[in-house]
């Protein structure tokens, strides 16, 4: 094994006695590790090692178990006594000789290591092909490399780790599985070669060209220089169970962010899409479109919280800023407000090309207390709010019950806190819409919830959009106030513009008052906002269907699936696309593991009427209406008008109208609902709700 500590000489000769010390801290930390993965020290000289293994998967799995270590251990002291260290793995022939090792094999993993960088594991193609579909990590290729004293260049390739937030590489193409190859009785080794280099030197000073692949080229358009993205900081605690805070601290840093005048920051979905996924710094910025990364990580031990973060460019991935916080637990509201003012300063700084003078400090610190505005102080109150967060954001019924638990317990402990009481009403409203336990009695205490908590944010904080948002929903798809609905929502938008949920809900309205188009333009919008919100993509895709736009549809809804499969209507959505298409058999066919099984019933009970099966269609209405008759009155009453039968169409839209159902405000442009258009009661229902064309015309005036 061997290291070069780079920097060690130079730091020897500022203090010796330092650098003695962290040599010594370097060789113990590592000498407990080997053993563990049955590697065995060759020899050491100086600041290098050399180490065999008996397995490339070993010595892969030694090297990232090292890294792992020396990552916590750099996050809690300072940076004059960080240790970072370069690792290179080969497989090939070594001869023994006088208690020393030779051999290509030797030579090359001493060379490979160098390209590896700070913190980094380089391995070459004969380890990356036997361990790729062994270990739990993806690889990132270098390409192809001349190395110093070897004959051939060879193709290299990086461990991706997995706290790491990006990296500087192109990220290498799949490759086909092959079994493994057994090696026998010649003595083949694994050379796991080290070489330490200081947190403080970057590692592209040191780093030697690679030929082969270039970074990915600048997007033609170039990113607002005022946009951000707020990637999920990594989570450090040794309790795995705490990455709800890690999160939690990225997320309300994102919101904060998201509501300072004149920021352009990425969404939540899409930011947190990249979540453990090995991107580089440019590929998050070209697919997020923004030109500045925060990243960071979060280790909270009792009642101390570390925080580190980091703001870099996307194009290069240059630190622009980073600052590391050792509090207590009760300081990190300071912390976070420290962070998001920092933010926003060298943010803008960049444009100005200079630090913010005393006036504009001023001016973002007030910006940043307006955007915190409906938070709490109460250390405990703010953790479980978290919680709820990280539960609401799986958006499967099981996990807002329990965000739910989690937010009422938080505004038990701070009655002030208006954003946890928005949570509590924003759970409600999903529980009212897509719930499917309880029936009407559940569905009528989760509406009266959601109504007083809504209250209550909007009482102890009139502007929250998050609390906004809930009134609306509420107005919208359960009151069907379509005037008040468009009241709050034009509040909310101009408190929070760049919200996808707010832009949802205003597409929501814009359906339920007839114009399509306009819906359609703002659910695209969402998802320019938000790109991987499956939310906004159904919805999408639900409306592109209703207007006969299959094929955007039917592309639509795998993306849906794939970013929430247990999102109701993700497949039973693809379903009706085909329905409507006349494509009956692949309608069943798609609905095959929809979350809703109301959602499912309604397409199947459709189709198999279109196909002249007509007992299996019968047997299909006369389950969903026993199981679902209390919180699936609009789609029991989807079916009856799909079958020409308009009297049990109509007397199940009362009923929907009834119970509030979520589903009535599409009715004017639902096509499954096509065939009660000619009927006078039509008219006469869509007044009952608000929805006749007089009424809101009157309403738009």
């Amino acid at each position: 094994m061997f290291t070069d500590m780079v920097g060690y000489s130079a730091l020897a000769q500022r203090d010796d006695r330092l650098a003695l010390e962290l040599l010594e801290e370097h060789r113990r930390l590592l000498r407990e590790i080997f053993p563990r993965f049955n590697g065995t020290e060759i020899k050491t000289i100086g600041d290098a090692f050399l180490v065999e293994f008996g397995s490339a998967l070993e010595a892969a799995q030694c090297a990232i178990e090292i890294q792992r270590t020396l990552a916590k251990r750099n996050h809690d002291v300072t940076s004059d006594r960080r240790i970072k260290l370069k690792i290179g793995i080969h497989i090939g022939d070594v001869i023994h000789r006088d208690g020393d090792v030779y051999g290509d094999g030797v030579n090359i993993a001493s060379r490979i290591e160098q390209l590896a960088g700070a913190g980094g594991i380089c391995v070459s193609t004969d380890v990356e092909r036997q361990i790729r579909n062994a270990l739990e990590a993806r690889f990132e290729k270098f390409g192809s490399a001349d190395l110093k004293n070897i004959k051939l260049p060879m193709d290299l390739f990086r461990i991706v780790l997995p706290w790491e937030a990006g990296s500087k590489t192109e990220t290498s193409p799949a490759q086909p599985s092959k079994r493994l190859r057994v090696l026998v009785p010649a003595a083949i080794l694994v050379i796991l070669a080290l070489l330490a280099v200081w947190w403080w030197e970057r590692s592209s000073k040191n780093q030697p060209a690679v030929a082969a692949h270039a970074l990915p080229t600048a997007p033609t358009n170039s990113p607002d220089q005022k946009s951000v993205a707020v990637l999920p900081f990594v989570n450090l605690s040794d309790d795995k169970g705490s990455e709800y805070f890690s999160d939690g601290i990225s997320e309300e840093l994102l919101t904060v962010l998201q509501k300072i005048p004149g920021m352009h920051v990425a969404a939540r979905t899409s930011a947190f899409s990249f979540k453990g996924k090995n991107a580089t710094a440019q590929e998050i910025g070209q697919k997020l479109g923004v030109a500045h990364l925060v990243e960071g990580s979060v280790r909270k031990s009792g009642d101390t919280v570390r925080i580190a973060a980091r703001l870099t460019r996307a194009d290069t991935g240059e630190e622009l800023w980073s600052e590391n916080f050792t509090r207590d637990l009760k300081d990190v509201f300071a912390v976070q407000s420290e962070l998001a003012e920092t933010i926003v300063a060298q943010v803008r700084g960049q444009l100005t090309g200079g630090a913010a003078a005393s006036a504009d400090k001023q001016k973002i610190q007030a910006e940043v207390q307006a955007a915190e505005k409906g938070g709490t102080k109460n250390v405990d109150a703010h953790q479980l709010y978290l919680q709820g967060r990280f539960y609401e954001n799986r958006h499967s019924e099981k996990s807002a019950r329990e965000a739910l638990v989690a937010y009422q317990h938080a505004v038990e402990l701070d009655p002030g806190f208006a954003l946890a009481w928005a949570g509590v009403a924003g759970t409600h409203v999903w529980l009212c819409a897509f719930a499917t336990e309880g029936g009407l009695k559940a569905f009528d205490a989760n509406l009266s919830s959601a109504r007083d908590a809504t209250a209550r944010a909007l009482a102890i904080e009139p502007n929250l959009p998050e609390a906004l948002l809930a009134r609306a929903s509420i107005e919208t798809n359960f009151d069907y106030n379509w005037n008040a609905a468009a009241q709050t929502l034009s509040k909310a938008l101009e408190l929070a513009p760049a919200d996808p949920n707010i832009v949802i809900a205003a597409g929501n309205l814009e359906i339920a008052r007839g114009n399509i188009d306009r819906g359609i333009e703002l659910y695209r919008k969402a998802v320019d906002l938000d790109p991987v919100n499956p939310t906004a993509r159904a919805f999408l895709a639900f409306n592109l269907a209703a207007t006969k736009r299959f094929a955007e549809a039917q592309a639509e809804y795998p993306r849906v699936v794939e970013l929430n499969p247990a999102a109701p209507w993700a497949r039973a959505g693809l379903g009706l696309a085909y329905l409507l298409e006349g494509k009956f058999e692949e309608a069943v066919a798609a609905t095959e593991g929809e979350a809703g099984e109301w959602a499912r019933l309604l397409i199947v009970a459709c189709a198999r009427w279109s196909q002249k099966k007509i007992p299996e269609a019968d047997a299909t209405l006369a389950t969903l209406t026993k199981d679902f008759p209390e919180t699936a009155a609009y789609q029991i009453a989807e079916v009856h008008a799909y079958r020409g039968d308009k009297d049990k169409a109509f007397e199940w839209l009362d009923r929907a109208r009834r119970q509030h159902d979520g589903g009535l405000p599409g009715l004017r442009k639902d096509p499954l609902l096509t065939n009660l258009y000619d009927d006078p009661r039509w008219n006469t229902f869509l007044r009952t709700v608000g929805l006749a064309d007089d009424q809101l015309k009157l309403g738009a005036r």
